[in-house]
């Protein structure tokens, strides 16, 4: 466990094309992060396993039967302006695990949580966009090895569905979420951390994103649920450049 931790802490995210300001949301680690981070449901900031590299991060689940999370960022980001959001995420715990992790932008309001099981901790949860990382076959689904974007917070239909060419379950990986507002055009991308692994461009989705979400501005964070099947699933690093509202 203690070289897997290390494997994550020391793992590289892709660059924001964007130029060098300042990053809108940096957590390297979640060292900080409660006064910052409007958590609800199962979702808890807590120290990673490893003897030699415990840090803090973001629980989503902690491995329990029918439990959701979600976490979001106390700066809200302007979703009129590009911007992009990388993320170390290892989903974790019993085989086969259950259900996922979601990337979110919504305008609901800081203490927005949706549905367990195949909610994904986002059902519900409008206007918003989700990108999901699904490790379960729910009926809807095409594997339990898939990504996703939702619309309007119901999983039961998925706007744009693609399977994820590394493992999404039971090994950490890095996710870049990138949104252009000039194309209108959001991209999804994932990569395993271990060394010499390449960059996948899973998904595209055409999107207007400021008309969806009926605002200039939104909270943006993660969500994540389980049900009959279960998994610890973390963040263990995210960064955000983009504007504030």
């Amino acid at each position: 466990m203690a070289a897997l931790a290390l494997s994550i802490a020391g793992g590289g995210a892709p660059a924001y094309a964007a130029g060098g300001d300042d990053p809108l949301i940096n957590y390297p680690t979640f060292r900080g992060a409660a006064r910052n981070l409007d958590r609800n449901g199962s979702a808890d900031l807590i120290l990673s396993s490893g003897d030699k590299a415990r840090q803090k991060i973001l629980r989503l689940t902690p491995g329990g039967f029918r439990q959701s999370g979600s976490a979001w960022s106390t700066t809200k980001l302007d979703v009129t302006r590009s911007f992009e959001s990388t993320f170390k995420v290892y989903l974790h715990h019993f085989r086969p695990g259950a259900d996922g992790i979601a990337f979110v932008v919504q305008t609901e309001g800081p203490r927005a949580l949706g549905g367990w099981g195949g909610g994904l901790g986002y059902r519900g949860i409008k206007p918003s966009l989700a990108v999901e990382f699904d490790i379960y076959q729910n009926s809807n689904d095409p594997s339990r090895n898939h990504l996703a974007v939702v619309l309007g917070g119901n999983p039961d239909y998925q706007d744009e569905t693609a399977e994820s060419p590394i493992p999404l379950y039971g090994k950490p990986f890095t996710a870049r979420v990138n949104y252009d507002a000039d194309e209108q055009m959001l991209r999804v991308y994932v990569r395993a951390l271990n060394a010499g692994s390449t960059e996948h461009l899973v998904l595209r989705h055409e999107i207007d994103l400021a008309d969806h979400v009926e605002d200039s501005e939104a909270w943006v964070g993660f969500t994540g649920s389980t049900g009959t099947g279960l998994s610890k699933q973390d963040i263990y690093s995210w960064n955000v450049q983009g504007s504030g509202a």
